[in-house]
């Protein structure tokens, strides 16, 4: 966890990003869902046993960034990462997580959600 605050406190917005190259089909991963607007994929250190991240092909900054018209796209990934969480099985329940800033723990500047499950989930998250 300590890297993960590391990077969060050390990235920076601007330029390309591993999730542009994965939706580009640069690096390749295991995709779990991909329609036109997003990618669903796990994520490489994961921090519960099911984390998944939603990825939009429109690369969207942070959240604090996004505009009115990328309602749709937002409520989209909601809408994906909600399958995700049923295609893994996480029928008792799961948390949705989107970092914003670096004191909001974000490390790669192109939003994403992330879905967390497979374990009980603590309370305060931070």
């Amino acid at each position: 966890m300590a890297d993960e605050t590391e990077k969060a406190r050390t990235a920076q917005p601007g330029g390309d990003t591993i999730f542009g190259k994965i939706v580009r089909k640069e690096i390749p991963v295991n995709l779990v869902y991909e329609d036109d607007l997003c990618v669903a994929f796990p994520d490489i250190t994961p921090q519960a046993p099911t984390h998944i991240l939603v990825v939009p092909k429109k690369p969207i900054v942070q959240l604090s960034q996004a505009e009115d018209s990328d309602a749709a796209l937002l409520g989209h990934m909601l809408i994906v990462a909600k399958k995700c969480a049923q295609d893994a099985g996480l029928s008792k329940g799961y948390r949705i997580v989107i970092n914003d800033g670096p004191e909001g723990g974000q490390s790669v500047y192109h939003i994403h959600i992330h879905i967390l499950g497979g374990r009980t989930m603590g309370w305060p998250p931070g």
